[in-house]
């Protein structure tokens, strides 16, 4: 009896899982498996490699604590940072950045002091630390709006949202900056920022020990091009034209090599500025996603950075471009 392809595809798919089980999950040996099955060993090798090529097995590698905490002070080492911190790589991105946000909740529970001040930018990453479940000193710090608010749908990752959250949390107090977050014509953020209620919010962002933002991309399906800040166009010409490859807390854009991106994006945003962040003695920048690599290296090199949260993945891919430019 001649069996037929798929016939001959099944049986040596199931060949090949209960190859695979006997070798990765009951620890037989390549010579117990061969005469078990009467196969050399030469075909039970060929065999597991087909099971790997095939996805019958699936190899992740598992990073230990330690090895964060070398890649911590490589990073530290490599682009002049006070701390980096190192989540492992989870399965998920929420997973992955709630993690990365349980890292900068710890950090800043250890470092804010009393009657310090906190700006705060908008964004997933940022909201994940505010939204974070874990136990905190209660402490009088404030939290500043560092950018303007959004339209209902993206209440929660709004600067003013984030801060209450936060406030909530530590028992502090939170401080909204009355403005949208963009407009559309560059005369109006001015007409905006000359306002004495957003002056003086912006004011004392300027004045934070502390900054949490995020690290944004420039791709089109970003929460700002979703929210109608800018349209998926625009933000295509940017990286393409005025090769901008992101931007620090959803308020100020720059190139792969730190510089700021000359762009009328920047003309749009009612909040702070790179040089503002500039005068902030401790600013956290944080990125959970795996495909920001090149966005936070354009961010740590616009030297504004003084604590960078992000994963294993993307911290060893910061350090290989690195490497690779050297």
């Amino acid at each position: 009896m001649t069996m037929s392809p798929s016939q001959d595809q099944t049986e040596n798919t199931d060949m090949l899982t209960e190859i695979a089980i006997l070798y990765y999950q009951e620890g037989a040996t390549q010579e117990e498996i061969s005469k078990k099955f009467g196969l050399s060993r030469a075909k039970v090798g060929r065999m597991l490699r087909k099971a790997r090529e095939e996805g019958i097995v699936e190899i992740t590698v598992k990073f230990h604590p330690v090895y964060s905490v070398q890649l911590e002070q490589k990073l530290v080492e490599k682009f002049n940072l006070k701390r980096a911190l190192i989540s492992l790589d989870q399965p998920n991105t929420n997973e992955q950045r709630k993690q990365v946000a349980a890292l900068v909740s710890s950090y800043l529970n250890n470092n804010l002091q009393e009657g310090m001040a906190v700006a705060v930018g908008q964004g997933q990453n940022v909201a994940a630390v505010a939204d974070h479940a874990g136990i905190v000193t209660q402490r009088n710090a404030r939290f500043v709006s560092a950018i303007g608010g959004t339209h209902r749908s993206g209440d929660i990752i709004n600067a003013d949202h984030i801060c209450r959250r936060l406030a909530k949390k530590y028992g502090g107090s939170s401080e909204t900056l009355y403005a949208p977050a963009y407009v559309n014509d560059p005369s109006l953020r001015s007409a905006f920022m000359e306002h004495a209620t957003i002056k003086e919010t912006l004011s004392q962002a300027r004045k934070a020990e502390f900054a949490l933002v995020g690290i944004g991309d420039m791709d089109e399906n970003s929460h700002m091009v979703k929210l109608g800040f800018f349209t998926p166009k625009e933000f295509v010409e940017a990286r393409l034209n005025d090769s901008i490859v992101g931007d620090i807390g959803g308020f100020d854009f720059f190139k792969l090599d730190g510089t700021d991106a000359d762009t009328l994006m920047r003309g749009r945003v009612i909040g702070l500025e790179m040089e503002d962040l500039r005068q902030i003695p401790n600013v956290v920048a944080m990125a959970s996603e795996s495909r920001k690599a090149l966005s936070i290296m354009g961010a740590l090199r616009t030297g504004v950075i003084d604590v960078l949260a992000t994963s294993v993945s993307c911290a060893m891919a910061l350090l290989n471009l690195a490497e690779n430019e050297e």
